[in-house]
């Protein structure tokens, strides 16, 4: 009787281990969404990504609230927009009481681990167990080699419990210097058209693509070690893109080409294979889902984010929202120059909220703070710009905004045509922008007070200044 009352407990725990997934997100660094092959890219050869993207949901209207580093990850992380969890600037802190995955996943029986780029703080806030193998500093140059055996090891180390790991790439952020990128010539590029074609952009496009290709070869190496632990089975992998890249329009803006994101999920026997959706989701929403992935409740939890598991796995067509939000403080990157958005997939609202300003951001023009030009492509714009009618667009585009602007983004994937002022799109504007005044007051966000010196000095000093009033 005690021999068949343990086997059938054993039977249990294994039933009850098999239904629980290991969780793997990989993110790349800085990658515009779709610069990427399965997001229309011409150019960049992700071989890793397609085979995967081949075997998994991949969601075409996934976005990020805040097109910088440590925004978007502090947003993923905890399920919550940047003025909940305090993180509303690049270079700053979450709340010290705010809970992030290796909390609420910790508590369902979880390992949680972080190999690469951390760039979230403070520790109490994120206390990810510290996994090995991968460069943390997206700036070096060059970045180190990578090696899995960490991640190995942080896998096979007790099969009986399972795991999250986040692999932080740092790949393709600045400076563009790995891969090959003479396997991109300069001249046989085709630029996408919110970007100058100058002689400096095109040879700098060249090596960004490589770095695109160098990621992908990461991509690669991280999914082989998984399947070779005989674990992949029970994994549910996502793969995602950040923010996009450090060129004009992308990185450090709200236009669709900064807080559009890949995003692609796999999990084999729950999430069909080589699915496409158009359902809306947000970086905020990530960790309810998981969450619940992993049989917890999420009901209890402050998220600004909502689950959706039930995607997923195909039991429902629809998106658990109707809209993503966004928001950009300039501060400390350049001047005051704050910026909100809203999109419910087919379009897109801007408010730039001191419109009578220049926008400046001190890394993309040319500045890295050691006296050394970062990005040269940038003057190369500017000089142009007074004999070619294109480039002087977008150079004015990108540093004169107006106070609104609206784009028919399904339509108009890099939001060149505003519709702000047409008498067609009143109403939707009118909708849009009422959303957005909902959404500001539900989290707190004053708006021109949010991005200033004095806002951003308080929060690295755990004291944030503005903010929402606390989920219950």
């Amino acid at each position: 009787m005690r021999a068949t009352l343990t086997l059938i407990f054993l039977a249990a725990a294994i039933t009850v281990r098999a239904a629980t997934p290991n969780v793997l997100i990989i993110m790349a660094d800085d990658c515009t969404y779709n610069d990427l092959p399965l997001y229309g890219g011409k150019n960049a050869r992700t071989p890793n990504i397609d085979r995967l993207a081949g075997e998994s949901l991949t969601f075409n209207r996934a976005y990020l609230c805040e097109a910088m580093c440590q925004p978007s990850r502090a947003e993923l992380f905890t399920g919550q927009y940047p003025m909940r969890n305090g993180c509303a600037w690049n270079h700053s802190a979450s709340r010290a009481d705010v809970k992030s995955l290796p909390h609420h996943l910790g508590a369902l029986g979880y390992r949680v681990g972080l190999a690469g780029k951390v760039h979230v703080k403070p520790a109490g806030a994120f206390p990810f167990e510290k996994v090995g193998g991968f460069d943390p500093n997206c700036v070096r140059d060059p970045t180190r080699p990578h090696q899995t055996a960490a991640m190995d090891a942080f896998i096979e180390r007790d099969k009986d419990t399972p795991f999250c790991l986040v692999v932080a790439l740092v790949e393709p952020h600045v400076p563009w210097v790995m891969g090959d990128s003479s396997q991109y010539p300069p001249k046989k590029l085709v630029l996408p058209p919110n970007i100058a074609d100058t002689e400096t952009t095109r040879e700098a496009f060249s090596r960004y693509l490589a770095e695109i290709t160098y990621m992908d070869g990461q991509v690669g190496d991280v999914l082989a070690t998984l399947e070779k632990s005989g674990q992949a089975e029970n994994t549910l992998v996502v793969f995602t893109s950040e923010q996009g890249s450090q060129f004009p329009g992308c990185k450090w803006t709200n236009w669709d080409t900064g807080v559009h994101t890949a995003l692609i999920a796999r999990w084999p026997g729950r999430i069909s294979p080589d699915k496409r959706t158009d359902a809306l989701v947000q970086y905020a929403d990530i960790a309810p889902t998981l969450i619940e992935a992993a049989g917890g409740d999420v009901s209890g939890h402050p998220f600004d984010g909502r689950s959706f598991l039930s995607l997923l796995q195909g039991k429902a067509d629809k998106s658990p929202r109707q809209y993503a939000y966004g928001m950009h403080n300039n501060v400390p990157e350049g001047p005051a120059y704050p910026v909100r958005t809203i999109s419910d997939g087919e379009y897109r609202y801007i408010r730039n909220l001191l419109p009578e300003e220049l926008y400046i951001e001190k890394h993309l023009m040319g500045w890295t703070g050691n006296g050394k030009l970062n990005n040269p492509y940038w003057a190369t714009w500017v000089r142009e710009s007074w004999q070619n009618a294109a480039t002087y667009d977008l150079v004015k585009r990108y540093q004169q905004r107006p106070a609104e602007e609206l784009y028919h983004t399904a339509k108009d994937p890099y939001e060149v045509t505003n519709l702000a002022d047409g008498k067609r799109a009143a109403v939707i504007k009118a909708r849009l922008s009422a959303e957005l005044d909902r959404w500001m007051a539900s989290q707190g966000d004053p708006g021109v007070a949010q991005d200033t010196k004095e806002a951003i000095q308080a929060a690295r000093r755990g004291e944030h200044l503005h903010g929402p009033t606390p989920l219950r």
